[in-house]
């Protein structure tokens, strides 16, 4: 790895129509195939084998969509591409919207850049500093009353057990203190359609739409799900990691005080 690593720039993108049947790692690959026809100054890890130091916040479950995608890119201090983007002229906003302009253009469609901003400091992972997600579920095979019935059934109970997988193993897990919020919306896009919002928990574990469906009923099923939002709780309150308008969070944990 050439350079200090001094430049941190976070974009916030949506993920729509048939790109959302693309795993995380291809979408991982597809990015940094996108940086490098940028010519973006990017840092790369040590080692055998290097790789663009890129993290993404929480991973997408395969055939949701988001319109609240993060990624964080490190870029080489005092470095310049043939687009002539210096780490030094990327350190305002002006320089993480020109890093946006530029892969915009070089993202797999269904991809839309829609906000940049520069970070300060080491920062810590999004993953960890992620406590909580924003979803709309649409569902079909039960009607409204029906569906009402079950989510209250849900919320007022002390348990909700449901079967999942981890690392290749079937295990019971309670649902229960996930669910921070869950109500019946209304009809969703179509014949049969109703819509759920949700506030799901990311820690201990996060919960993937079907794994809540699980827990409302087996009859239910699943016809689209779109993460709106991931939240951050810090001491100003929930917060996203950046806005559409390029707001950063006031005050974000460093990665020296997680680790303390």
């Amino acid at each position: 790895m050439t350079g200090e690593i001094s430049t941190r720039v976070r974009l916030r993108y949506s993920k729509t129509g048939r790109i959302r049947y693309t795993s995380q790692r291809d979408m991982a690959r597809a990015w940094e195939r996108a940086l490098r026809r940028a010519h973006l100054p990017i840092a790369y890890s040590e080692g055998f084998s290097p790789r663009p130091l890129l993290s993404f916040s929480l991973a997408l479950p395969t055939g949701c969509e988001s319109s609240a995608e993060y990624i964080d890119l490190r870029f080489r201090e005092g470095e310049e591409g043939p687009t002539g983007v210096r780490v030094a002229e990327a350190s305002g906003s002006s320089g993480a919207d020109e890093v946006a302009r530029l892969l915009s253009d070089l993202v797999p469609p269904g991809i839309e850049i829609e906000s940049a901003a520069t970070l300060d400091g080491a920062g810590g992972s999004l993953q960890e500093q992620v406590t909580s997600c924003s979803w709309s579920v649409e569902v079909t095979q039960m009607s409204t009353a029906q569906l009402t019935e079950r989510v209250d059934y849900l919320l007022a109970a002390a348990t909700v057990p449901i079967e999942r997988e981890r690392k290749g193993r079937r295990v019971t897990d309670d649902l229960r203190p996930s669910i921070l919020r869950l109500e019946v919306v209304g009809p969703g896009e179509g014949p049969g359609v109703i819509r759920l919002d949700a506030d799901l928990a990311t820690k201990p574990r996060g919960v993937r739409p079907g794994e809540l469906l699980g827990g409302i009923s087996p009859q239910v099923r699943l016809v689209r799900a779109r993460r709106t939002a991931q939240w951050i709780d810090d001491a100003d309150g929930r917060q996203e990691p950046l806005t559409r308008d390029g707001r950063l969070p006031t005050s974000v944990p460093s990665l020296a005080a997680e680790r303390s």
